[in-house]
């Protein structure tokens, strides 16, 4: 009997948070941590297929999680930037793993509709890699099917998926995306949220 299509998701939030001044992953939205936001939208389309990888700032910010709300991957090398977070959840994925969810902790207005329109495109063509496309741009929150995984473990710098998209742009189904458009990278874009 064939096993049934597994996808996990990874959460990258390795990052220093230099211009935001303080750990962003913790910036309450809504009264509720970023990371923690997160985490609960990606439990809620993978269960317990939940990888966050961690680096700066690794020990505060794993205190605060919820038991149980992930596997935790700390990147000892985050400072090399967002590759080394690719390559160190990539690595931690089960052998039996059909594609993997990147999903950035600092996109506070991504819902649980926008990653299950991502998850159920994905299902329905699992050898094509689904991107969302917002402003222009077609980046994360995106599922890379199996045969990414070598290119995403080649990663190197402060480089992003991005150009992985674009090297396999013939094989991209682009999702229309825009409450991906926001990441947090200072205090004053949390003023950018609705209330």
């Amino acid at each position: 009997m064939k096993r049934g299509v597994t996808l996990h998701a990874i959460v990258l939030a390795a990052g220093a948070s230099t211009r935001f001044g303080s750990p962003k992953q913790l910036a309450r939205v809504n009264g509720q941590p970023l990371l923690q936001r997160v985490l609960a939208l990606a439990a809620e389309q993978f269960g317990p297929a939940v990888i966050v990888v961690l680096g700066a700032h690794a020990a505060e910010i794993s205190a605060t999680m919820p038991p149980g709300s992930a596997s935790i991957v700390i990147n000892r090398d985050w400072q090399e930037g967002l590759a080394s977070s690719i390559r160190a959840g990539v690595q931690r994925l089960p052998g039996a793993c059909d594609g993997a969810l990147l999903l950035l902790a600092d996109q506070p207005l991504v819902s649980t509709e926008g990653l299950r329109r991502l998850v159920m495109a994905w299902r329905r063509a699992p050898r094509q890699i689904v991107a969302s496309m917002y402003n222009g741009i077609t980046g994360v929150p995106a599922v890379f099917p199996r045969w990414c995984f070598d290119d995403l473990r080649a990663l190197r710098g402060d480089q992003g998926a991005r150009v992985i998209l674009r090297r396999h742009a013939d094989h991209l189904v682009r999702l229309e995306h825009p409450e991906a458009a926001l990441d947090i990278d200072t205090p004053e874009d949390l003023l950018d949220l609705p209330q």
